[in-house]
């Protein structure tokens, strides 16, 4: 071997050891020249000198014992090939989209280098980087089973919220229907049985999804039944007490969107406040009518007042109460299910006796096949029978 190979392989020696293991950055001015190239031969991706320099010092701020290993050199020519070893353990701070574990990461290199009057102006790389890809997957995995873990913790939480029994009330019938979504939302829906046989009905949403979302929605049912016990609540008295409570006792990002009826089964009487909630529809002789009372949703700010409303349901009328997972539902071409398109379907078939699956009929073949749930969808129907008198 030349004098010249034996020069060309010290000064690549000479590179590695101080710019990888002792973070001398100036050797990168000295050694590699102006015009210098790195290119992975993997990635087919090109790294400048100062690409090179920013790289490195990225990649020593991941580990605390980052130390790279020559372990053969071969010259022929202008050409060096240098094969290494780079092992450190990951335990200072986020590498390649991978959090810090504290494992220890080996990766074996092949650097092709040319110099040319003593600077090295080209360097072709081939790195094993298995080991980094390894540690992704079980990274992933572990997200994977944890997302999971949560999913499993927000549904027991939700199923436990919502009621294990439906109201039966002589010439009336109440006709819930849920759909979750995999990743849980914020859907809830209640009935509170009040003084001198009134029953309270609730649909609500809770911004979010997953167990904060599930812990939100859990708190406002366990504040609306608490509140359902005072005999005289009115829907807004309701929905003022609950959005007090719940004002202090939820991170200020989050809210609950809530309609809240109160049906008194012997008049028809229906008497109803809004939390900001998608507004219900009241079904009559082909009509669909929007049942409107305005109120902020629960949780944004104290001292809220809300509207109060009333209607009478007659024989054969029945009203629709739902969550945005339904309108906000979105076919291939990204267009919405919507509000008008509801509407207009609650007025043509607004007296049939399933509603809801009629809806979710409707909705499953705007949507097509493959259509992935974003959101849970709620439906509640409240219809008085024919034949009351």
């Amino acid at each position: 071997m030349s004098s010249a190979e034996e020069n060309n392989k010290a000064l690549v020696r000479r590179f590695i050891q101080e710019f990888y293991n002792r973070g001398n950055m100036d050797v990168a001015d000295e050694l590699l020249a102006p015009n210098f190239v790195a290119r992975d031969a993997l990635a087919g991706e090109e790294a400048s000198r100062e690409d090179l320099k920013r790289e490195m010092a990225e990649q020593a701020a991941t580990s605390s014992d980052l130390h790279f290993t020559i372990e053969e050199q071969i010259a022929e020519g202008d050409k060096v090939v240098t094969r290494y070893i780079g092992s450190g353990t990951h335990d200072l701070a986020e590498y390649e989209g991978l959090a810090p574990t504290g494992v220890r990461i080996t990766i074996e290199n092949i650097d092709i280098d040319r110099v040319v009057e003593g600077k090295i102006v080209e360097e072709r790389s081939l790195s094993d980087t298995s080991p980094l890809w390894q540690r992704r997957m079980e990274q992933e995995r572990i997200e994977r089973e944890r997302f999971e873990q949560e999913l499993r913790v927000a549904r027991r939480i939700q199923q436990a919220s919502l009621p294990k029994a439906v109201p039966k009330i002589e010439g009336w019938h109440i006709s819930p229907l849920y759909r979750p979504a995999r990743e849980v939302g914020g859907d809830f829906y209640d009935f509170h049985l009040l003084s001198d046989g009134r029953v309270g009905l609730v649909v609500g949403d809770a911004t979010g999804k997953g167990v904060p979302a599930a812990l939100v929605m859990s708190t406002t049912c366990g504040m609306l039944r608490l509140a359902a016990q005072s005999p005289s609540a009115s829907p807004r008295e309701m929905l003022q007490r609950v959005n007090e409570a719940l004002f202090t006792s939820i991170p200020p990002n989050m809210f609950v969107t809530c309609f809240y009826a109160i049906l008194d089964p012997k008049s028809g009487s229906l008497g109803y406040a809004n939390a900001g909630h998608d507004l219900p529809y009241l079904w009559h002789g082909g009509n669909a009518e929007e049942l409107r009372a305005r109120g902020m949703p629960l949780g944004l700010m104290p001292g809220m007042s809300y509207e109060e409303n009333e209607i009478v349901l007659d024989a054969g009328q029945s009203t629709l109460f739902y969550t945005d997972g339904l309108v906000e539902a979105h076919n291939p071409n990204r267009e919405m299910f919507g509000f008008p398109r509801l509407q207009g379907l609650v007025a043509e078939h607004g007296e049939e006796g399933s509603l809801g699956n009629f809806l979710l009929e409707e909705l499953y073949s705007f949507v097509g096949e493959g259509w992935e749930q974003e959101d849970d969808i709620t439906l509640l129907t409240l219809r008085r029978f024919a034949s009351q008198r």
